[in-house]
């Protein structure tokens, strides 16, 4: 049987059109560019509390955390009621350019902060 592969247009329509995304990884997947793509089309997410899904997916706002594959059915029920556009703000609040850099500062002045404090010991 052969299966046919989606360009980047017709994978980008074929995401955006979902009414949610099913991340049902077991595993502790390092990114979730998946995720992020899906959200960034206003794509809610219905997804595993496993790596980085609790820092992308804000639940009962941009989708749904689940520990089970009752609770995913059960959030599937659910899913009209999360707002698509709300998806994209958020992920566009969570990436802006100068949140991250805000973060960068305050881990570095961190550092900073603890190399003086032990070479001082």
């Amino acid at each position: 049987m052969r299966t046919a592969q989606l360009d980047d247009r017709h994978k980008n329509d074929f995401v955006g059109q979902a009414r949610a995304l099913l991340f049902p990884v077991d595993w502790p997947e390092p990114f979730g560019l998946v995720l992020i793509e899906a959200l960034a089309r206003g794509t809610r997410v219905i997804a595993f509390g496993r790596g980085p899904v609790p820092e992308i997916i804000d639940d009962g706002v941009t989708g749904f955390i689940v520990e089970t594959i009752d609770e995913a059915v059960e959030a599937v029920t659910k899913i009209d009621g999360i707002d698509g556009a709300r998806c994209c703000a958020a992920l566009e609040k969570r990436l802006a350019v100068s949140r991250i850099a805000d973060e960068y500062l305050t881990a570095y002045a961190k550092l900073i902060r603890e190399a003086h404090a032990f070479r001082a010991h």
